[in-house]
């Protein structure tokens, strides 16, 4: 199988297709045929080696594992002995963590891992986007912002995969949503559901009487603001959340909760696959029902795959990045 493997650090130029032979699954696994795998910032930031952090996830010298990609979605083609949940000809989606994988034509997981069915009319590549995006804002959001209806959101990078998921995810929580992005981008958020978009080259969405304050939570899922400046914008009681663990927000998370208004750092990507499993049925059935439609930038093949990690590099894109290693029409 054609698999997109990188050994050294660097710019996207170092992620190529090598071949690799097709995984077997074991006791207890079953082996999925991959049709769509995002590409998103963890990914980005696995292959360059930074920010410091991620080398403490994949390898402090040198990559640990040669392929990246934990969001998945295919066809499961073989099924180890003990698997009951799933049989051959299953479409699935989910993600494998911290152990990458799924940027190859096939990957094997465990039965009990964070993968569930894929519903009929959900397409692979939004299933992949619920992963990149919805599965971080979605706790996020419920339980770190405890959003419910009739909270106000402030969300800042709201049309990137997390951002974007937040817009959709708070107005469906009941939330009135402020969203903050870039001029380029302004349309396509305004047809999230946001009650409002702030262009942040004209207006200052953290500056005291900025539309649509005070807020009870401010979520910045790019990293560009800080709780020092949200606390102008929240709420007595608010709660400033964030997708990017500085050392400052790592102590303000901590000190913060001797004071009125909070900072809440969380990792939502090291929870338990028993604690994934549930929302990602619950993403699905949304999406299956027209309730939530992930947002997808573009779809690339596999050999596209350093083109997938530039755009990623940007810092610019719209939604997740999905590659497609096996083409979901083309035979197992």
């Amino acid at each position: 199988m054609r698999i997109a493997a990188y050994h050294r650090y660097g710019a996207p130029e170092v992620v190529g297709v090598e071949q690799r032979e097709l995984p077997e699954p074991g006791p207890g696994e079953f082996r999925v045929r991959v049709h769509a795998a995002s590409v998103g910032a963890a990914d980005a930031a696995g292959r360059a080696g930074s920010p410091w952090f991620a080398r403490l996830a994949f390898g402090l010298r040198r990559p640990r594992n040669a392929v990246l990609g934990s969001d998945f979605a295919g066809v499961v083609d073989a099924v180890g002995t003990g698997v009951t949940r799933f049989a051959v000809g299953d479409r699935v989606f989910g993600a494998t963590g911290v152990d990458g994988g799924a940027h190859a034509e096939a990957v094997v997981v465990s039965q009990d891992g964070a993968v569930v069915l894929l519903p009929d009319g959900v397409s692979v590549a939004a299933a992949v986007a619920i992963c990149d995006g919805a599965m971080t804002a979605l706790p996020f959001l419920r339980d770190g912002g405890l959003v419910r209806r009739g909270s106000r959101v402030l969300v800042n990078g709201a049309s990137g995969a997390v951002g974007s998921a937040a817009v959709r995810l708070a107005v469906h929580l009941g939330a009135e949503v402020t969203a903050v992005c870039g001029p380029a981008h302004v349309e396509l958020v305004a047809g999230l559901g946001a009650s409002r978009v702030i262009d942040y080259t004209r207006e200052d969405p953290m500056r005291a009487g900025a539309p649509g304050a005070p807020f009870d939570v401010v979520f910045d899922a790019v990293g560009t603001s800080s709780f020092r400046r949200a606390r102008a914008v929240l709420r007595r009681h608010g709660r400033y959340l964030t997708t990017v663990p500085t050392w400052p927000i790592m102590f303000q998370h901590l000190t913060s909760r001797l004071g009125r208004r909070r900072a809440v750092i969380m990792f939502t990507g090291l929870r338990s696959d028993e604690a994934k499993r549930p929302d990602l049925d619950l993403l699905a059935a949304l999406a299956a029902t027209g309730g939530f439609a992930p947002v997808v930038d573009r779809v690339l093949p596999l050999d596209a795959i350093a083109r997938a990690h530039a755009v990623v590099d940007t810092g610019h894109k719209t939604g997740t990045v999905v590659i497609t290693p096996v083409p979901e029409l083309q035979e197992a």
